[in-house]
């Protein structure tokens, strides 16, 4: 089995950092791109990470850099314990990490697609087999259900900020 669902007995909280002039509870930006990991263009997901710390690493990852820009922000969104989620199971999908992400984004259309759930957690590639990020369907019935907070300025070290 590719995957895992289950119904968490308290809220599950995920961070998305992302620039403050866009809004950052909308998959608009991963639906416009040809270069996300568990989506196609066309399919507004949001992608934010289990922990803080992984949102930072995942997002200087995606820099490609050892600092944050400043005009950096976050958000914390929070998924109801009652809702249902899904959780890849990495070994069932080869080459999930792969450069040229056809199977992450094949499996990831999948989900979406179908609505299975409105959360698929899905290993971090910065840190895969010990951290998790989010992949949220904006377009699933439960999305509505989800609460994201106000935009906060990002916090980090000094040496870590530009």
């Amino acid at each position: 089995m590719s995957t895992t669902a289950f119904r968490s007995e308290a809220t599950v909280r995920a961070y998305r950092i992302g620039s403050r002039h866009y809004q950052l509870f909308d998959g608009a930006g991963a639906a416009a791109s040809d270069t996300a990991r568990w989506n196609s263009r066309g399919r507004r997901v949001i992608y934010a990470a289990e922990h803080y710390a992984t949102a930072v690493l995942e997002k200087l990852a995606q820099l490609n850099s050892v600092r944050l820009p400043a005009s950096l922000a976050y958000i914390e969104i929070s998924v109801p314990p009652d809702l249902a989620i899904e959780r890849v199971d990495p070994a069932a999908i080869k080459r999930w990490d792969a450069d040229d992400k056809a199977a992450s984004q094949a499996f990831g259309d999948r989900w979406y697609d179908e609505r299975r759930t409105a959360v698929l957690l899905v290993p971090s590639l910065a840190a895969p087999g010990l951290e998790w990020n989010a992949a949220i369907n904006q377009r699933h019935p439960d999305f509505a259900r989800l609460s994201a907070s106000a935009l906060r300025p990002v916090v980090a070290p000094d040496h870590v900020r530009q």
